[in-house]
């Protein structure tokens, strides 16, 4: 094999080297970095505690230091589905969501849910939630599916947020959830909890035999009692009609053949039943309601309900319960009375306090109980709550908090027993696999990812083959994953996995691979630098890493350049990364997970030049105006160490996580500002922010408004400006956002918001066809540093017929900008063919996840008549990042070379991702018209 005897190679001592590191490659290539910090800090480490004297010793003092080396790192194997015809298997669901029945969409939904959560982008995630709870036709599918709305919100995180609290829509609303129907048209409508339709019912209402009529309705009643039910000494009178329609089974006795029909005193004493509870129940039968009674009675009740098949009483009792509900610790008690009772609605209730408490709830043991018990499964399914829709989500969260958690594993077992469908047995499969390989536990991580693999989920094999590897199969491993390669097309993971098990320049050869395949792949970025730094070329390594960085953000890659900086005594950039490092995972361990970030930035701050507040502000006018968002990020950061409940700081975080395509992290910085607001009216701003990032514009707006009305500021005019251009683009509403822009641009902000508020209005008057105005907004906004405004200004140039200018304007752009991939996509526009296709070649190697120059490079060569290469082009892409503008270009290139079939696969792939996209639709329908009715 490649020339030479291949399985000579796998007799290397690296075989085991990940499971034995030398400790003295840490030590060396660390270049004493430890000492070199600062050795009045060395004490705080050295308390750390060892298994063997309570302290760490010197050698141990400088691997935490130390730098890592390329036996010690390896990617991680995604617990994601991750079919390897992506489009093929996206087609697929939409298709099916075509054709199923109405009752089906919602699970179908969860399937679209499960393989497109390994893309990360939330709000697509959302929409996929929304649209299963929006179909949903059982309570606890409904239950389920607000409840993992409201996760997905991270409303736990919310200062004054309780649990039960409903947000106003019909979709998270807890006490919606459990009302039974089908409205899949309620998807936007708003909730009557907070006009007070729903109110909870008070628990401590105890009376016992009397009801609310007239003294003569009383009498009637009171006369019309003609047998009574004996408990001991006490006499319960009922009316013997009303008492017989409570069941079948109370109907028999009292008026066919048994004896008891021709008694007025029927004993009663072994009815399970205490006189107060008879007594109870004679109310009821007169009245119908059991909002009278305290809850105990109403628990003897529903079992009285029960055990004699009294079922309108028993759902009322049910339904009554269940609205009680209020806390956890009511939950916990009455769900073991449902569960025994089979009352449906109240274990609904209950399961919906207990999974509006995630992630906190996972650790109460009594709630694992519930879910993980040794007849967990079995007694949930007896009331209809155990579901695979239930357990997937339940795991989720388990994996989120702690992957090798025993709860992980009970729920991800209990979700393998829930599955029924091929893709549920795949991700359970997997999702076991890769928990078990994270614990440690070769053996049955291998048996799962054998099982996933049967079943049809070829990536499962990546994980075999590590398992094997673990093991000290590393010939296995390799032979596993060559043959993927050689009989599926290769993709860039399967490089990358066999790049694991092989040596030398074969390692490098196919991380190369998997990188031009898959740019996005983080591991061959890191793995070429870690070895460019065991070769002592560390200004080199930096340069690989930041290749990385330059277009997909994570903390493992800033902590890695962190630890190059380190190793180069550049304290400060190595300072800059970690502070954003913590931005956006801020309980980060670094250093093979011994240190938390906080530790290594108390340390480095004795190294650097300490900023005072108006250094800060210094430091992020410069970062800020030369795009670089990572050094604005840190500068914030610091900002923060001086004033950490300044929530104007949190919101500018979230706007840079949110420019750095961080979603989770740009959410949680703005749950942050609103928990540090010092004020009413900033509140609702940030409330607003929340809001429209998660799909609810009308209530953004809403929000943006009160806040206006009770103090005109800047940020609230800007909201509001900011959602109606982005929802209208009627000209009036153009008239109306420039108001507001212009209203925002009057109230006192900074340079840095001003200068954004700027860039926005130029865009306005761009649209408006008022160039000289856009031209004045974006020179203003250059005036005070904004440097993006260049994009704005040379767009004016452009529509003036000013060509070389609008050139000129976006090269000034990319001279500033440190992040400049966009810059060079969007000067390509404003040039020659020749020199526009070198500007996209440059933006595509800077940024690969830019799509605009691949369906640029696609439609010019189809212009030129090579249909091949087009497609190509955009398969190439489509193959590390299905978008939809590329599926929509290349199903309309299948369509013109009459390949209809595939038009349609790229078509349906287009529209699993944006259902609504109205040319894609077309096309869609009428490739499917063609195919069927092939003489029009």
């Amino acid at each position: 094999m490649r020339g030479f005897k291949f399985i000579e190679r796998f007799k290397s001592t690296q075989v085991h080297a990940l499971n034995s590191p030398d400790n003295s490659t840490g030590s060396t290539n660390g270049f004493a970095i430890g000492n070199k910090l600062n050795n009045h800090k060395r004490i705080k480490f050295i308390g750390l505690k060892s298994s063997k004297n309570n302290s760490l010793s010197v050698a141990q003092t400088h691997l935490l230091f130390g730098l890592p080396t390329t036996d010690l790192i390896e990617p991680t194997i995604d617990p994601n589905l991750k079919p390897i015809h992506y489009v093929e298997a996206l087609a697929h669901v939409y298709q099916r969501l075509e054709t199923c029945l109405e009752t089906d969409k919602s699970s179908v939904r969860i399937e679209q849910y499960a393989y497109l959560r390994g893309l990360g982008d939330a709000k697509l995630l959302r929409r996929c939630l929304r649209s299963a709870r929006q179909y949903a036709t059982d309570v606890h599918s409904k239950v389920v599916l607000s409840a993992w709305l409201r996760f997905e919100r991270r409303e736990d995180e919310l200062v004054g947020v309780a649990s039960m609290d409903c947000s106003g829509f019909v979709l998270e609303c807890p006490v919606a959830a459990l009302a039974s129907g089908y409205e899949p048209n309620s998807v936007y409508d708003n909730c009557k909890c907070c006009e007070g339709c729903s109110k909870p019912i008070e628990a401590q209402i105890v009376v016992e035999n009397e009801c609310l009529s007239s003294e003569e309705e009383v009498e009637e009643e009171e006369e019309n009692k003609d047998f009574a039910f004996c408990i001991g000494d006490e006499e319960i009178y009922f009316n013997r009609y009303k008492i017989a329609a409570l069941s079948s089974p109370f109907k028999a006795m009292l008026y066919g053949e048994f004896i008891e029909s021709r008694r007025d005193k029927i004993d009663f004493s072994q009815g399970g039943i205490s006189v107060k509870g008879m007594r109870a129940v004679e109310t009821y039968s007169r009245t119908r309601r059991v909002d009278l009674f305290c809850p105990g009675i109403v628990l003897e009740l529903l079992s009285f309900a029960n055990r004699f098949c009294c079922e309108e009483m028993k759902s009322t009792c049910d339904a009554h319960l269940a609205s009680l509900l209020v806390n956890i610790e009511d939950a916990l008690i009455l769900i073991e009375y449902g569960l025994e009772e089979r009352a449906n609605l109240l274990v609904a209730s209950c399961l919906q306090v207990l999974l509006r408490e995630l992630p906190s709830s996972l650790y109460n043991p009594k709630v694992l109980k519930i879910f993980c018990g040794p007849e967990a499964r079995e007694r949930l399914v007896n009331v209809g709550h155990a579901s695979f829709l239930l357990y997937y989500f339940l795991s989720q969260v388990a994996m989120e908090e702690n992957i090798i958690s025993h709860t992980t594993v009970m729920l991800l077992k209990r979700l393998e027993e829930c599955a029924t469908e091929q893709w549920q047995r795949m991700l359970a499969l997997h999702q076991l696999g890769c928990v078990m390989l994270e614990r440690k536990e070769y053996q049955d991580a291998q048996c799962y990812f054998e099982a996933a693999a049967e079943v049809g989920h070829f990536y499962s094999l990546a994980g075999l083959a590590r398992t094997k590897y673990r093991q000290g199969q590393q010939f296995s491993a390799y032979k596993l994953m060559h043959s993927l390669i050689s009989e599926h097309e290769p993709t860039g993971w399967m490089y990358q996995e066999r790049s694991l098990y092989n040596l030398g320049r074969e390692k490098i050869l196919d991380l190369d691979t998997a990188t031009e395949l898959d740019p996005t792949l983080s591991f061959p970025y890191k793995y070429r630098a870690v070895a460019k730094v065991e070769e002592r070329q560390i200004s080199a390594a930096i340069a690989e890493i930041n290749r990385i960085i330059g277009f997909r953000l994570s903390a493992d890659c800033l902590e890695l350049r962190a630890w190059f900086f380190l190793a180069l005594e550049d304290y400060e950039s190595a300072l800059r990364d970690i502070l954003a490092l913590l931005t956006l995972e801020p309980n980060y361990m670094m250093f093979h997970d011994r240190v938390n970030g906080d530790h290594i930035v108390d340390l480095l701050s004795h190294r650097v030049q300490q900023w005072s507040p108006a250094d800060c502000w210094m430091q992020l006018y410069d970062r800020w105006s030369s795009v670089d968002d990572i050094g604005s990020l840190a500068a914030i950061h610091q900002m923060l160490v001086h004033d950490p409940g300044k929530s104007f700081l949190r919101f500018r975080q979230s706007l840079l996580l949110l420019r750095l395509n961080c979603q989770k992290a740009a959410m949680r910085c703005l749950r942050l500002a609103k928990n540090h607001s010092r004020s009413e009216h900033e509140r609702l701003i940030y409330e607003g922010w929340i809001l429209y990032d998660t799909g609810h514009r009308v209530e953004a707006l809403s929000r943006a408004e009160k806040s206006i009305l009770i103090e005109r500021s800047f940020e609230a005019f800007f909201l509001k400006a900011y959602i109606l251009a982005d929802t209208s683009v009627d000209p009036e509403c153009s008239t109306y956002v420039i108001q507001l822009l212009e209203e925002a641009l009057k109230c006192p902000s900074d340079g840095l918001r001003k200068g954004q508020a700027l860039n926005n209005l130029g865009s306005i008057y761009v649209d408006c066809d008022k160039l000289d105005l856009a031209a004045n907004c974006y020179i203003n906004a250059l005036d005070i540093k904004h440097t993006r405004a260049h994009q704005g200004l040379a767009r004016v140039y452009y529509l003036k017929n000013q060509r070389k200018a609008a050139y000129d304007e976006m090269t000034k752009l990319i001279e500033k900008a440190h992040n400049s991939a966009s810059a060079y996509e969007k000067r390509s526009e404003y040039c020659e063919r020749e020199t526009a296709m070198d500007d996209l070649k440059m933006a595509t190697q800077l940024d690969p996840l830019r799509t605009y120059p691949y369906r640029y490079r696609a439609a010019v060569l189809m212009d030129d008549q090579k249909e091949a290469e087009a497609v190509e082009e955009l398969s190439k892409a489509l193959a590390f990042k299905p978008d939809l503008q590329m599926l929509h270009l290349r199903a309309a290139f299948y369509e013109s070379m009459g390949d209809l079939t595939s038009a349609i696969q790229d078509s349906a792939a287009a529209l699993c991702l944006d259902p609504n996209h109205m040319d894609t639709l077309d096309l869609y329908n009428r490739a499917r018209d063609r195919t069927n009715h092939p003489q029009k």
